[in-house]
């Protein structure tokens, strides 16, 4: 199995590269293998994350076997999962190879409306971003997706960063702005969680009167790829930073509440229009929305939507069943 990404992923992010990390952000890898190279590779390596036997522990997957690949473009947030997990339990169960692509969803979506990726199934942290796919103005390529679960947007740390125990006792909104701290969150141009951290911090801001807390809202200098994000906060780059509760559990990032926000990510799934591997994309959204592919999503802290709730019209017959549980 793969995971691929374009080599301007390294380089997104404040418009100047990201060396220390980015040496190991553009890769093809081997799923199963657990890439350590490029891509998302920062990710891959991670120390606690759950391997694909974990997945594929559960009972076995219903999804229609066969061969071939299924190209699956992917919210950022979910390259653990991807990669470690739901990837690899997939080809083990069902006999499809995937290949991956990860970024913003936002920034995904003008990716697959300029015909930049070629894809099968998308996966997005937000339902708004699915309406900049539907219609002819925006090129047909969506025309139903199913939200199947949310995870919420907490701070997440390094253990051995010096503002660690500030974290865990003093509130997050004072910590962050607290002198010498690195951190880190997502381009609110191209990713939901960025949009999200950004209101999370101006909303603060507001109430508490911390104009520094807005001011680092505004800071561009703490943009990454969101891909890339968890590794640099494991690699030290990084004390502290912005994620979902499920990619932190997948990747064994210890977290703090954002207390007086609550605000998360809603997860969706649809496969595009003119997708070259349907019957693969099918299995693919068969097995992800399946007993195994929910269990790993419950092993890594998502609150499941159960069923997962359709918006839209032309699910294909072959998933009718996995809507109307």
């Amino acid at each position: 199995m793969m995971i691929s990404r374009g080599p301007d992923r390294a380089w997104r992010a404040g418009g100047r590269p990201r060396t220390a990390a980015a040496a190991g952000l553009v890769c093809v890898a081997l799923f199963a293998a657990g890439c350590s190279s490029s891509g998302s590779s920062s990710t891959t390596s991670s120390p606690g994350t759950t391997s694909a036997p974990a997945a594929a522990s559960t009972s076995a997957s219903a999804s229609p076997t066969g061969s071939g690949p299924v190209d699956v473009l992917y919210a950022g947030s979910l390259v653990n999962l991807m990669q470690k997990q739901v990837g690899p339990a997939f080809q083990q169960a069902t006999g499809y190879t995937v290949t991956g692509f990860s970024a913003g969803s936002k920034d995904l979506a003008a990716e697959i409306k300029g015909k930049v990726h070629q894809g099968d199934v998308f996966i997005s942290a937000s339902p708004k971003v699915n309406a900049t796919l539907e219609g002819a103005a925006n090129g047909d390529w969506v025309s139903w997706y199913a939200t199947y679960a949310t995870s919420a947007l907490v701070i997440g740390y390094n253990p051995n960063s010096k503002f660690a125990s500030d974290l865990k006792s003093k509130p997050w909104y004072k910590v962050i702005t607290e002198p010498g701290i690195k951190i880190g969150f997502t381009d609110p141009a191209t990713d939901p969680k960025g949009v999200l951290a950004v209101q999370a911090m101006t909303e603060t801001a507001s109430k508490m009167n911390l104009p520094a807390l807005k001011t680092l809202s505004a800071d561009k200098s703490d943009i990454f790829p969101e891909e890339t994000l968890v590794g640099r906060l494991q690699a030290g780059q990084l004390d502290a930073g912005f994620f979902y509760t499920a990619e932190a559990v997948a990747a064994s990032i210890p977290t703090v509440p954002l207390t007086g926000v609550a605000l998360k990510a809603t997860y969706t799934v649809t496969i595009l229009n003119k997708a070259p591997h349907e019957a693969a994309a099918e299995a693919f959204v068969s097995y992800l929305l399946g007993s195994s592919g929910q269990a790993v999503l419950k092993q890594d802290g998502f609150d499941l939507v159960t069923p997962p709730k359709v918006t839209g019209a032309g699910v294909p017959s072959s998933l009718q069943s996995t809507f109307s549980q």
